[in-house]
């Protein structure tokens, strides 16, 4: 209860201090990051913008705080990122209800995502993979329908890159968060979606 000399909550400098902490912890990481996946990040974001100009479009697919992930994505390429141009063809293979639960129920939770890239994956597509642990089975399953239509990989990790950085092709790209941190790692996912976003923007319509 806040004392009557100070009207305060005795414990409140505590909390503040911690949320300090979360910001420190968080600038550090993005700091180092900004060093070593700063160019992964580029070439992935050349490689989605080149797809782009083809034709092809962006699939993406996450668990949890990654499907909101991918859903913010896909929202940024269809509507528009931080300039006026034409919407770009981006799909969140987590927001359909029906088919998400359809295919859990007739087959399973891992193949959600892969049935939907077998249906809707073309040649020359991408896919951005999402998972904090590199070990989500069903996008594993995803990442392996994606290779069988021929669409290249972004894989979204953190930790040592789980399962899926042994995945990826010479044609793929991988952009990890080397964290133990899930909350950490999702800050840097959603930084490094945005980094995509204006490099997609600044190869198809130029810099700003």
């Amino acid at each position: 209860m806040p004392t009557p000399e100070t009207n305060e909550d005795p414990h409140s400098m505590d909390h503040v201090a911690n949320v300090r902490n979360h910001f420190q912890d968080a600038i550090a990481l993005k700091q180092r990051m900004s060093e070593t996946l700063a160019p992964a990040i580029a070439r992935a974001g050349e490689a989605l913008a080149a797809a782009l100009q083809r034709g092809n479009k962006a699939l993406a697919c996450g668990n949890g705080g990654s499907a909101a992930d991918c859903q913010h994505f896909a929202a940024e390429l269809v509507g528009r990122f931080e300039r006026e141009r034409p919407g770009l063809p981006a799909i969140a293979l987590t927001v359909d209800t029906s088919a998400l639960t359809a295919i859990a129920n007739d087959y399973s939770y891992d193949a959600v995502f892969a049935r939907q890239i077998e249906a809707l994956g073309r040649e020359g597509d991408v896919l951005l993979a999402l998972s904090t642990s590199g070990n989500s089975r069903n996008v594993i399953e995803a990442m392996n329908a994606a290779r069988a239509r021929g669409m290249v990989v972004i894989a979204l990790t953190g930790r040592d890159g789980g399962a899926m950085a042994k995945m990826l092709g010479p044609k793929d790209h991988h952009l990890n968060v080397a964290h133990p941190r899930t909350m950490r790692i999702q800050e840097v996912h959603i930084l490094a979606l945005h980094c995509l976003c204006d490099t997609v923007d600044n190869v198809i319509h130029g810099a700003k």
